[in-house]
């Protein structure tokens, strides 16, 4: 496991760079997955709800989602402040941010001030959450980066049920305790990162587009374990340099430029990020991360002790899932991954609401026990997909001139589904019972036909290659299936200029 998790951060090899990554990665990644998963088993503890004047459905989905909307305005943030801080300054803000919210919702004892917490947490998570992907894809090769950037989906699954078992087991203990620490453990996590974030250099991509080559160039040597003169790192340098001139040229620096059509079609790369996020929320999970303890419990009839210990259950098959992309994502690829992950939610939404739709008849108990199957189908598949490819694929398809702002906006459009999903699941469970599963389904099946038609495959690619996707020209699905042939046939990328002897290697470096 510490040589996996080495190799997470793109193989840093000097020693003590190495034990540092570990610790920032666990750190991290856990504590993004215990900010999601902690108010899970908290909103059906009888102190939280007694402290909190009993909310009804709808007060209590303002209460869980205004979290997102926090993370949406930390998105926001990160848009204006994010390029000029650099990744590592902007997760130290991150994680200070996120230690102000914790304490205000540790010390709650009204609704404002519940809310104020969370909405401050979430600033501090959304500043977080569209860094730290960025930072990863910035610091790998391209033919490890899909697995290596989804294995954070991997620890925020253990995070998340690391805080459901965690309230749990402490829904036991009574008393305003049972909620309270829960949430400050945010606490002791955000500290973690702060400390072990010294040990991580400046991302290499950044610092060349900052005018500062010569300590991305030693970054690039520390992350590769390879001297300057070294072919690799001349080859690496080359590229990012190409890139630069290209996306420079292409478009000017101002607040516009990422939406522009132009030469690497920066606005049709960011609006795919976008709608990637999208569909990572609008499938369903956040009934399930957020609420299923509370729909097995209306939906299915179980008692409240059995709803949060299947819920628990549940949460556990996310984690499984998220093993299979950790490992193998590069060769499963990006798009075949998100279709087929798809078909399959949309599949389980599909069987719950035809079995939970039979509640009501002869036998019907034995029909939502049969539901209870779906959930945890529901749950394997979207770890081993849906969940794994927007956080690899967003900073991916962007451009390094747009990449900060950009990486923003494709998170920003997570947190805003988020929010909307969460606050309103509480309400059409309650309403429209097993029809609201249909909602799910369809939003799911939709899906397919637009990752085919729209969304090119990235995978194994390198970051300043996928610009000649789009500046190719023609359609950025089939430009990416010539390239992958390309690279299959002869190792290397064929120049596209008409007549020209010299070929494009995989890294963007010519040979004559």
């Amino acid at each position: 496991m510490l040589t996996f998790l080495h190799s997470f951060y793109c193989s840093l090899s000097l020693p003590e760079l190495g034990r540092t990554e570990r610790g920032i990665l666990s750190g991290y990644l856990n504590r993004f997955g215990y900010d999601q998963g902690v108010f899970s088993g908290i909103v059906g503890n009888e102190d939280w709800r007694k402290q909190f004047g009993y909310p009804n459905d709808s007060e209590e989905g303002i209460i869980v989602s205004c979290y997102n909307l926090g993370c949406l305005l930390g998105c926001l943030i990160n848009f204006f402040i994010g390029e000029f801080l650099g990744r590592r300054k902007t997760i130290w803000l991150a994680m200070g941010v996120v230690i102000v919210g914790a304490i205000l919702q540790t010390t709650a004892f009204t609704v404002p001030h519940l809310i104020i917490g969370r909405l401050v947490t979430g600033a501090g998570t959304g500043l977080k959450t569209s860094t730290v992907p960025m930072y990863q894809a910035e610091m790998c090769e391209g033919k490890t980066r899909g697995r290596l950037i989804s294995s954070e989906v991997l620890f925020t699954a253990v995070g998340i049920v690391v805080a459901y078992w965690f309230d749990f087991g402490m829904s036991f203990v009574g008393g305003p305790i049972a909620w309270r620490l829960p949430i400050a453990m945010q606490i002791v996590f955000a500290i973690f990162v702060i400390v072990l974030v010294f040990g991580l250099p400046e991302s290499p991509r950044w610092l060349m587009n900052h005018c500062q080559e010569k300590e991305a160039i030693e970054v690039l040597c520390a992350v590769y374990d390879k001297q300057e003169h070294e072919e690799y790192i001349v080859k690496e340098r080359q590229a990012i340099v190409s890139a630069i001139e290209l996306e420079t040229n292409a478009s000017k620096k101002s607040f516009w430029s990422i939406f522009r059509n132009d030469e690497v079609k920066t606005g049709q790369r960011v609006l795919l990020a976008w709608g990637m996020q999208l569909m990572n929320q609008v499938g369903g999970i956040n009934l399930v991360v957020y609420y299923v303890p509370t729909v097995l419990k209306q939906n299915v009839g179980l008692d409240s002790q059995l709803s949060q210990i299947l819920g628990g259950c549940i949460q556990i098959m996310f984690m499984l899932g998220s093993l299979l992309p950790a490992f193998m994502l590069d060769r499963m690829g990006r798009r075949r991954t998100m279709m087929i992950g798809s078909f399959g939610l949309g599949v389980c939404m599909m069987m719950v609401a035809a079995l939970l739709s039979q509640v009501d008849k002869p036998n019907g108990t034995s029909y939502a026990s049969a539901s209870v199957s779906f959930f945890f189908l529901f749950m394997l598949i979207h770890g081993m997909s849906i969940n794994s490819v927007p956080w690899v694929y967003v900073p991916e398809i962007l451009p390094l001139e747009a990449r900060t702002k950009g990486t923003a906006i494709g998170v920003s459009s997570n947190w805003l589904w988020n929010f909307t999903v969460v606050m309103i699941t509480p309400v059409i469970i309650n309403r429209i019972q097993w029809r609201a599963y249909l909602i799910f389904m369809i939003t799911n099946f939709v899906f397919i036909p637009v990752v085919y038609f729209f969304y090119p495959e990235t995978g194994n690619l390198r970051l300043e290659d996928v610009d000649l996707i789009f500046s190719r020209g023609g359609d950025p699905v089939k430009q990416a299936r010539i390239m992958a042939a390309e690279i299959k046939a002869h190792g290397y990328l064929v120049s596209d200029q008409p007549g020209d002897e010299k070929e494009i290697d995989s890294v963007g470096v010519e040979h004559v």
